[in-house]
């Protein structure tokens, strides 16, 4: 266990050239920050002083490994501000919409999958409990949930045009055909 004082200045004055020539110029304090913190959790881990300094780029090498998985699966979150593509009225409508549809189709799919993506996805049992009160195995319960949502989603895609900004979020709802998703139209009047 670590016994001495850290001397932070020190340990951000050897990370930071590391950090910055590894980051964007950008996500270079933001990276530091994570690094410093996660080192004041670890420091209880440190069983061999000797070895601190390897485990600290250890840590730093972690905190950028995450910075860029972060950055691949949000690419806003580069420097670039999103436009707000709808407000809020516009949002709460889309939203309205399509729970509209989805109660409808949730009502349309066959027994077993309504049942269970009733229970899991609708009531926010686990699927575990769910399968325990219908009295299959939890890994039938979950291809269950998995088939409904995938039929859900095609009677979607086939009755109602959905937009979606960059975050996924519901901006627009249109339904495709007029027989499609009969509340969703008169909801939407």
């Amino acid at each position: 266990m670590m016994t001495a004082a850290v001397p932070w200045s020190d340990v951000a004055a050897r990370l930071r050239p590391f950090v910055a020539r590894r980051v964007d110029a950008s996500d270079v304090d933001d990276v530091m920050q994570d690094v410093l913190l996660r080192v004041h959790r670890g420091l209880g881990s440190v069983a061999d002083e000797t070895r601190f300094t390897a485990w600290m780029y250890q840590v730093a090498r972690n905190a950028i490994a995450d910075q860029g998985r972060v950055r691949a699966r949000h690419p806003l979150a580069d420097g670039c501000e999103a436009e707000p593509i709808f407000d809020e009225a516009d949002a709460h409508a889309a939203e309205t919409l399509l729970a509209a549809c989805l109660t409808v189709f949730v009502a349309r799919l066959p027994s077993p999958y309504r049942e269970a993506v009733t229970l899991v996805e609708l009531e926010g049992m686990t699927a575990k409990g769910a399968a325990e009160l219908v009295g299959v195995s939890a890994s039938g319960m979950k291809s269950r949930v998995q088939r409904g949502r995938a039929r859900l989603r095609e009677m979607l895609d086939e009755c109602c045009a959905i937009a979606l900004d960059v975050r996924g979020h519901v901006t627009e709802v249109a339904p495709k055909g007029s027989q499609c998703c009969a509340a969703a139209t008169t909801a939407r009047e």
